[in-house]
């Protein structure tokens, strides 16, 4: 089962793809498109789309785990990452991909249990995870990583997958020796 993250930027867009086959977890690819500042905008998103295509042709995701947008102040580059993000959004629909989002602190406190992470923090975490060396140049393409082992642990999470319970009642009635008085 191969997934795929995203941390979508209309400079750098960073990607990292999961595959996860009989109980293990390895890294296939991780790497960033970058587009140049000055470049005419509609060419910056091209280039996301074909290096994100790219990455979907030869590796068949199962499904896309892609941070959903936050931003602080700066309304024209949120403007510009949204577009960036649409396009991400985009290869997924087109290659028939189910897409996934996550709040950014979701993915942090996924990956280092503290949702205020630094992207060196998250770094460090999945170096120590993955069990791989990865150099200061790679941040973006660690937080493509972190997106698409945040959506593992949400799809493969044995608490999550056994809550098929419809509340306190049904918990009640299925473990009579769980529950007394």
């Amino acid at each position: 089962m191969v997934l795929m993250g995203i941390d979508p930027g209309y400079a750098i867009t960073g990607y990292g793809l999961l595959d996860y086959t009989n109980g293990k977890l390895r890294i296939l690819d991780f790497g960033v498109v970058s587009t140049k500042a000055g470049t005419p905008f509609e060419k910056r998103m091209l280039a996301i789309f074909d290096g994100l295509t790219q990455s979907i042709e030869q590796y068949r995701p199962v499904s896309i785990a892609i941070e959903e947008l936050f931003f602080n102040r700066n309304t024209t580059t949120a403007i510009g990452t949204a577009q960036a993000r649409g396009v991400a959004v985009l290869c997924g629909a087109r290659a028939g991909v189910p897409v996934y989002e996550y709040a950014p602190r979701k993915i942090k406190q996924s990956i280092t249990g503290y949702g205020n992470a630094s992207k060196e923090q998250i770094a460090n975490f999945l170096q120590q995870i993955l069990r791989i060396d990865l150099k200061p140049e790679t941040l973006d393409a660690t937080d493509g990583l972190a997106a698409a082992m945040c959506h593992f642990y949400q799809e493969n999470n044995p608490v999550v997958k056994s809550n098929t319970g419809k509340g306190w009642d049904d918990f009640i009635k299925n473990n009579p020796k769980r529950v007394s008085g």
